[in-house]
């Protein structure tokens, strides 16, 4: 280096920590608010766990997104479990979560132990999520104690949509807003690391939020849930059928998309692509 030429400092960024279920309940605490997404794929993951995402969510959403179902209820155990393995190669430090599908853990425990141990050995998951208050109170009591921790899911929660006939949202009757209070504090006791919220008031999440100390995680339901979550294709601007107020689009990546792909087909068309510099 000559005399006079000034020093370049490289500005290194602190290497992050691997988030794990402590870690949330930690945030809690300290009042630091949760960041959640899904991920089904390789690239997207790897996307998001380089932005700084705290949990991504390998959930039943992708019979929706990826699959192009009209519920998440048909999605299979080794379906999951295929999205989740190939989810893991990309994260390196968010908390991965995995989505127990239908029927993988309702008929009884030993097939529910059994099938959630499938996931986290063959996945390499952080944790799992599970629908349902204090039906599956003894499932998360069983999971925990072999080791795999268990994140809840109250509210709306889509694997019931059949029961519940409609999208609308949860807890609006009293009844039922006692009732999911009542279930958070169960899953909590039952051992759960965390519980999502999902399309419920804005005032019972505040409620619930308060009455537990493991952290909350809405979807739909305000903002002081102690975090948040979103389908990232929704959130992309990916999906144009569904539109629920609660998701902000954040890009417009379907009309991008579509632009581009109808700008290859005209220079295609036009003998514009390739050229002499994209040739061999």
């Amino acid at each position: 280096m000559a005399a006079n030429e000034p020093e370049v400092t490289k500005t290194v960024k602190p290497e992050r920590k691997k988030i794990t279920t402590k870690t949330l309940v930690t945030m809690k605490q300290r009042g630091e608010k949760i960041s959640a997404l899904t991920a089904y794929d390789f690239l997207m993951a790897r996307y998001l766990d380089e932005a700084g995402i705290d949990v991504i969510l390998v959930g039943d959403s992708l019979g929706n997104v990826i699959q192009g179902n009209a519920t998440t209820l048909t999605v299979t155990l080794d379906e999951i479990i295929y999205h989740a393995k190939i989810v893991r190669k990309a994260v390196k430090t968010a908390l991965l979560v995995v989505d127990l599908p239908f029927m993988s853990y309702h008929v009884d425990l030993k097939e529910a132990v059994k099938n959630c141990g499938r996931v986290m050995k063959e996945t390499g998951a952080d944790a799992v999520k599970l629908e349902g208050g204090e039906r599956i109170a003894e499932v998360v009591k069983h999971l925990v104690k072999v080791g795999i921790p268990a994140m809840g899911h109250l509210g709306l929660t889509p694997q019931s949509i059949n029961i519940f006939g409609t999208y609308v949202t949860r807890g609006t009757d009293p009844k039922e807003a006692r009732q999911i209070q009542k279930d958070a504090v169960t899953l909590e006791h039952a051992g759960c690391f965390a519980v999502v919220l999902e399309k419920i008031p804005a005032a019972l999440a505040t409620k619930v939020t308060k009455s537990v100390r493991i952290p909350t995680i809405g979807i739909g339901a305000g903002i002081h849930c102690d975090g948040q979550i979103l389908v990232t294709h929704d959130m992309l601007g990916m999906t144009e059928m569904f539109h629920p107020r609660f998701v902000r689009k954040y890009l417009n990546i379907a009309e991008l998309s579509k632009n581009a792909f109808r700008k290859y087909i005209k220079d295609v068309k036009h003998e514009k692509f390739p050229n002499k510099s994209e040739s061999y």
